[in-house]
């Protein structure tokens, strides 16, 4: 271990002048704009910085631009970012745009990449990682690093301790011949990871994941509805690490499948969107059991956009995916149904933020009469906002854990 390192005192001021956008850093209960791995992480990358080269420094997973902004802070001349979630893009360029009087062309010195290729990884020589909650995607990055990277990477690689598994030090040690961890500071700590494995240079990725699911709830849902169509066989899945539920079936999705046998008549549905789609298997459901609607597959994350992607193409499904922040980008009025398995988490948090956002986006892009189908667990009793946001809300079903509900457009 390494001994706790300080960020020097310019680099503070810069980071105090951030917010956690869309929030103002007011609100007592708003997440905070830099934490302490943030800090753990400039703090051990300030000595590196200068070595890495011109385009030498990679983030990935910055949540607000803390590591962005500070590593061009550091003496970075361009920064090279993969962010998962669209969200915590527009919070990076937004705070971007906020230091520009401090940090010189900010915003022009950031280079975005929806992707882990080597656009965003070829002869990099330091890379800073907020750990991602999921050794999938843990998995996936560490894989695109030790593919692309420079021979004399370095991966900086934090979280909180209360986070942090011994499985991710595994996960690093497969792939890297150096592992090991910094003292703590502040209940984070972060692993440091050198010399890309030569096997791990063309190893056949584990990621993007694939099944073949032969579910009777998804094969039935995702049968036609008109008489004699011939029923689904399988649905394949294709899964990018940070995807939720990897390449199966969640328990919530498999209950809201199970009550298709009441979704409104093909004739009713001309457009369907699957609202924060995940890997795509609603969406490849709606494309089947409807198969001349035009369906939509929409989500914030990087990885689901993909996943959502790869599933159709695999499964002969033709649809429009977007990534957007719970929908923003779709027009009004623009949809007959639409299918939601809302998150309540971002990260590590319980968090229902999203679920009401996304609730909204519903009541807005759903065609007089249309109908949302919503499952969620059952403890967050949902009905009575979704009745606000959307319109009267049927009970549906429910088993122990989770609860379906109808909302029709008024």
């Amino acid at each position: 271990m390494t001994s706790p390192a300080v960020p020097p005192p310019s680099l503070t001021t810069l980071l105090d002048q951030l917010v956690p956008w869309p929030d103002d850093g007011t609100r007592p209960d708003a997440p905070v704009a830099v934490d302490a791995t943030d800090r753990l992480l400039l703090a051990e990358a300030a000595p590196l910085v200068a070595d890495a080269g011109p385009r030498g420094v990679v983030v990935v997973g910055d949540r607000f631009g803390a590591l962005t902004l500070g590593a061009l802070a550091l003496g970075a001349a361009e920064v090279r970012t993969h962010h998962d979630t669209i969200d915590s893009e527009t919070a990076t360029l937004h705070n971007a745009a906020r230091v520009q009087d401090t940090l010189a062309d900010a915003r022009g010195r950031i280079a975005t990449s929806d992707d882990l290729g080597p656009a965003l990884l070829d002869g990099a020589r330091l890379v800073l990682l907020q750990l991602p909650k999921s050794l999938g995607e843990l998995t996936e990055i560490a894989e695109a690093v030790a593919r692309y990277a420079a021979d004399d990477v370095t991966l900086l690689a934090g979280g909180r301790i209360k986070h942090m598994t011994r499985a991710m030090n595994d996960v690093l040690g497969d792939r890297f011949e150096s592992v090991h961890a910094t003292l703590a500071r502040s209940k984070s700590r972060a692993l440091v990871a050198t010399t890309p494995r030569p096997e791990a240079r063309s190893a056949t990725p584990l990621y993007p994941a694939r099944e073949r699911l032969t579910d009777p709830e998804l094969l039935a849902a995702a049968t036609p509805t008109h008489d004699g169509a011939a029923p689904a066989e399988h649905v394949d899945v294709v899964a990018h690490g940070g995807a939720f539920a990897g390449a199966g079936l969640d328990h919530g999705t498999r209950f809201l499948l199970s009550t298709a046998g009441r979704w409104p008549a093909a004739s009713r549905v001309g457009d369907a969107v699957d609202l924060g789609s995940g890997t795509g298997l609603l969406a490849v459901v709606l494309g089947r059991r409807y198969p001349d609607a035009r369906v939509v597959g929409t989500d914030r994350s990087a990885a689901a956009v993909a996943s959502t992607r790869a599933t159709l193409a695999a499964n002969g499904v033709p649809g429009t995916v977007t990534r957007s922040d719970v929908g923003a980008d779709l027009p009004d009025a623009s949809a007959d149904l639409v299918l939601l398995n809302p998150p309540f988490h971002d990260r590590a948090a319980v968090s229902t933020d999203a679920a009401h956002r996304m609730f909204a986006t519903a009541g807005r892009i759903l065609r007089p009469g249309g109908e949302l189908w919503c499952v969620f667990n059952t403890k967050l009793r949902y009905r009575g906002s979704l009745a606000r946001a959307v319109g009267p809300t049927d009970h549906v079903a429910q088993d122990p854990r989770f609860t379906v509900t109808r909302s029709r457009k008024p």
